[in-house]
């Protein structure tokens, strides 16, 4: 099954309208939707990879994007819209508390999450919540989001074929590791921050 999985995904990931998808899936992880780009980004370098600078530029300007409507839901909508997402991750209880030191560490705040397989759309909301300086806050969400999504490609262009080898062959593995880190960013999220 896992197989038939990852063969549909990087068929999907050569058609004409990959990139459109890539887009999407960037815009929405960054302001509400839980799944990372690079499911799509991964598969779409090692189909394409000669065209991985223009991919990892079409994930960063998406999801710079996409965290800026995450900033505009925290700072118009908190309570209609953002409320409830931080309810879903269980950060209701601790925002006020977050709030307060949040302003003094923004900007490291959303570098590092920006960076790491954290839920980038509760810092995104946080920060329009928290009134985080939108300059502050695109800049870094540029550096972060530009670092993390170029690095990937360019590790998948310099080293594609022995890593599309190794995914293939180990592919339940990386798969049951793949799923471990996305829970755990849902834990680090709800319990830890």
């Amino acid at each position: 099954m896992l197989r038939s999985l990852y063969d549909w995904t990087m068929n999907l990931a050569a058609h004409r309208h990959a990139r459109w998808g890539l887009a999407g899936v960037s815009f929405a992880e960054s302001s509400f939707f839980p799944i990372p780009p690079d499911i799509l980004l991964i598969p779409m370098v090692l189909a394409e990879r000669r065209n991985w600078m223009t991919l990892a530029l079409i994930c960063t300007v998406a999801s710079i994007i996409g965290g800026f409507a995450g900033y505009l839901i925290g700072a118009l909508l908190f309570d209609q819209v953002a409320e409830p997402i931080l309810a879903f991750y269980g950060y209701s209880e601790k925002f006020n508390e977050f709030a307060a030191r949040y302003n003094q560490w923004g900007a490291w705040i959303v570098l590092i999450a920006g960076l790491t397989p954290f839920p980038y759309k509760v810092i995104t909301i946080a920060s329009g919540a928290t009134g985080l300086p939108l300059p502050v806050f695109m800049l870094t969400s540029a550096l972060a989001r530009g670092v993390r999504f170029f690095v990937v490609a360019a590790l998948l262009y310099r080293f594609g074929p022995p890593i599309r080898a190794f995914i293939e062959k180990r592919l339940g593995i990386l798969f049951t590791l793949f799923v471990i880190l996305l829970i755990g960013g849902f834990v680090v999220a709800r319990y830890l921050v």
